[in-house]
């Protein structure tokens, strides 16, 4: 498969190489860091198997469209809808998307710079001997503090622009054939730990505290009593937010992707990595929290205060604690180096721009909203706009508004606007493979994605009085 398509452009040079960078781009902390969370607080089983719906009958057919708006136009999101037929009043997508990404690169590396602290204290060892509400603290005192937050935060945004650098070949494909697999191991090595660990037994009275069993029961057992419309909504909010829809980063993809490629098979192949990942998070996370008699419903500080105490109770946990938090790390820069890619090739292609200025300029501009976001715990934390610190804003933007809003915009456009004939010609790739779902996938886009999406994005803004869902 060329590199370099009949525009000149710059593009993927493998099957691999699509799949490693897409399923990065989807695989993220929103997999590994808010999946678990999320799934406790809403029921295990039963939410799972509404999240695996909601991928296959949403996701695939929305990533779809995305993959084929950007290998047809062959740009950016800003450019795509520019070139296309009927696209120009679309263009509102590329704009929020590049909008977007400054909004998820500052908050999102905040969180990335929390991921390398605790790479570094697992490595000196410093949950060693703390208490439960020791650890807690440390989290605490780090993340509202100021220098610390930074620097692990401009050590991040620097590891993502060194990657963005060297372009899609020789940088993003090169990194995440790299990356990805190495993850795949680091996760699977914890699920097989976590899963070994079998019951707990107090020495002392020779009651179970907890087992493992019971946290892959939690995770697979589909108890329908815990779902009510707040755990499908937010199902569908976490099957949408957590494979890149919206924000413009599969349409950049897309445009790299050779014409040879099938991209419906691309889009459930990235779909399945990125499902497997979130799963296989769930596998490696349960089964400790329930052999160590924790509760599955700690909220976002699972990963940060509760998972460090059972792996400092684990055989080996000092490694498994290196290796967790390194897997965080290596999956929030496979998202970041792609959210950056949007606006980094938007100012290529737009404003012809060498690749080394644009992505040192935009990566500068997104750190000064990524340093805010981080001051928002601390320094900034009495700063405050309709009632959100700036973290806060910036996550709600983004995930609640922009997001949901661009991937509505994208399929009402495929749907209604690109043309049938069109949209068959790109996944058929002009008549050479057969496109046998093409009926089926054309009506969800229409019909079902829109209605869907129109709930996520309502529900995120509160209209349903549920818990927003982004993330």
């Amino acid at each position: 498969m060329a590199g370099i398509g009949s525009s000149g452009r710059d593009g993927f040079t493998s099957k691999f190489g699509i799949i490693a960078a897409a399923a990065g781009s989807a695989v993220g902390l929103g997999n590994i860091w808010r999946f678990p969370y999320v799934a406790g607080d809403n029921g295990g089983g039963a939410f799972l198997l509404f999240y695996l719906l909601f991928i296959v009958v949403i996701g695939v057919p929305v990533m779809l469209s995305e993959f084929t708006i950007g290998r047809r136009a062959q740009a950016n999101p800003f450019g795509a809808f520019m070139k296309l037929k009927r696209g120009k009043p679309f263009v509102l997508v590329g704009i929020m998307g590049i909008v977007a990404a400054f909004f998820i690169l500052a908050f999102y590396s905040t969180v990335a710079g929390w991921t390398l602290e605790y790479v570094y204290l697992s490595v000196s060892d410093a949950f060693n001997g703390k208490s439960g509400g020791e650890i807690s603290e440390m989290f605490n005192g780090f993340y509202t503090s100021t220098w610390g937050p930074l620097s692990w935060q401009l050590i991040f945004m620097i590891l993502t622009a060194f990657i963005v650098f060297a372009g899609v070949q020789k940088g993003i494909e090169k990194y995440t054939k790299i990356l990805m697999p190495m993850l795949l191991v680091i996760i699977l090595v914890l699920c097989v730990s976590s899963v070994s660990l079998g019951e707990n037994v107090d020495p002392e009275t020779g009651k179970v505290i907890g087992s493992s069993w019971d946290g892959l029961k939690f995770l697979f057992y589909p108890d329908f009593s815990k779902i009510n419309a707040e755990a499908i909504l937010a199902a569908l909010g976490q099957a949408f937010f957590s494979l890149s829809i919206g924000m413009g980063v599969l349409i950049t993809y897309g445009s790299y992707i050779g014409k040879d490629n099938n991209l419906t098979s691309t889009a459930v192949q990235v779909s399945f990595a990125d499902t497997l990942v979130a799963v296989l998070a769930g596998v490696a996370i349960f089964p400790a929290v329930y052999h160590f008699g924790m509760s599955p419903e700690a909220g976002p500080g699972l990963v940060f205060k509760v998972l460090p105490n059972i792996f400092q109770a684990m055989p080996g946990g000092y490694i498994f604690a290196i290796l967790f938090f390194l897997l965080l790390t290596i999956a929030a820069l496979t998202s970041s180096i792609s959210v950056l890619e949007v606006v980094v090739a938007s100012m290529v292609e737009e404003l012809k721009m060498k690749r080394v200025p644009a992505t040192v300029i935009a990566a500068s501009a997104i750190t000064v909203f990524g340093v805010l976001c981080t001051m928002a715990f601390g320094e900034l934390s009495s700063f405050k706009i309709f009632g959100k610190n700036l973290f806060d804003l910036f996550e709600f933007t983004a995930s609640n508004i922009f997001l949901p809003l661009g991937g509505l915009l994208i399929v009402i456009y495929l749907g209604w606007f690109m043309g049938k004939k069109e949209v068959l010609a790109e996944i058929s790739n002009e008549g050479t493979i057969k496109a046998r779902l093409f009926g089926v996938i054309l009506f969800i886009v229409r019909f079902i994605a829109p209605v869907a999406i129109a709930f996520v994005f309502l529900n995120g803004l509160g209209v349903f009085g549920f818990e927003a869902t982004g993330g």
